[in-house]
């Protein structure tokens, strides 16, 4: 049975627009390949709470989606060992 998910991505400024967009590319690659993608929200550049890795500002994306119990776990896999990510966190909306 799927369930509703919700990732927040923090991506690294430095890497620049493009590769920005590629790595919001991939992400999205993953789900849609995986999983039924609900909505993807860029909300771009924001101002951190507090620094991450000497980091005042952040590349911020929302993706909805619905997937299968074991997907959320290889989504953060996959976003752990990838380059220009700051944070990111994975719930599950429904209940």
């Amino acid at each position: 049975m799927a369930r509703k998910y919700e990732a927040m991505v923090i991506l690294n400024p430095v890497l620049g627009e493009d590769a920005v967009n590629a790595t919001v590319e991939k992400v999205k690659g993953l789900v849609e390949a995986s999983a039924t993608l609900d909505k993807i929200d860029v909300w771009g550049k924001k101002r951190l709470a507090y620094e991450i890795d000497d980091q005042k500002e952040g590349y911020y994306f929302l993706i909805n989606f619905s997937a299968e119990a074991e997907f959320p776990k290889e989504l953060e896999r996959v976003l752990k060992i990838t380059d220009g990510v700051l944070r990111y966190l994975v719930i599950r909306t429904d209940d």
